[in-house]
């Protein structure tokens, strides 16, 4: 699937820049479909590989989307190209923000979700660089809008984070700040981040942090 994303150039005129994202693998739940979660891979992976890990799970009320980011040059790895949610030259608050891409990667897991039964919850989470790509997607949620002003259409029902960050910190810190509807709806999403030492040991907090974040 691919999304094309507007941008200003120099001139004056608007350029498109088209992100071609990959497969997407689903794992459907065995009971009573109660929640979807779409599960976001990190660097250099894809979604076929988190979707094995998934069907070990024992949730069996979640359906599970694992899309596939689109491949592209890194900054981080001095230009490599690889699967990637968007562009990172260093993980750092002073780091050069890929807004095009950050808003490009959001606005396909909104799509994935827009979709599903409105009496389904709906949430988002990620592991490393797909953590952070599920971070950013819940401040669009509280500010209501993705950076380049589109509005944001999901009502996200929970946030997890695995080994990840907030890119554009600070820019969206000071968004947030002036914003008291943002700060009222970020408050009630509910949201589990942590850091581990290991892949297994992250899959574990994935399945305590949902316990806790979804009630069924």
């Amino acid at each position: 699937m691919s999304y094309q994303q507007q941008s200003s150039s120099s001139g004056g005129r608007t350029a498109r820049r088209t992100f071609e994202f990959g497969r997407t693998h689903v794992v459907r739940p065995r009971g009573k479909h109660q929640a979807t979660i779409v599960w976001l891979h990190g660097l250099g992976d894809n979604g076929s590989s988190l979707s094995q890990h998934l069907e070990s799970l024992s949730l069996p009320n979640v359906k599970w989307i694992c899309p596939t980011a689109p491949t592209r040059p890194v900054a981080l790895l001095g230009g490599f190209p690889c699967t990637a949610w968007f562009d990172v030259r260093e993980i750092s608050e002073d780091s050069p923000d890929d807004w095009e891409g950050l808003d490009a990667s959001a606005a396909h897991i909104a799509n994935l979700l827009s979709t599903e039964p409105a009496d389904v919850k709906v949430g988002v989470g990620g592991f490393s660089m797909g953590a952070a790509t599920a971070i950013y997607s819940a401040t669009c949620f509280a500010l209501g809008k993705y950076a380049n002003g589109s509005p944001y259409m999901i009502n996200l029902r929970a946030v997890i984070g695995l080994s990840g960050w907030l890119p554009g910190s600070r820019s969206l810190r000071n968004k947030m700040e002036v914003s008291n509807d943002a700060a009222r709806r970020a408050s009630s999403l509910p949201m589990f981040l942590c850091h581990g030492t290991s892949q297994y040991f992250s899959y574990i907090l994935l399945f305590q942090s949902l316990l806790q974040v979804i009630q069924f």
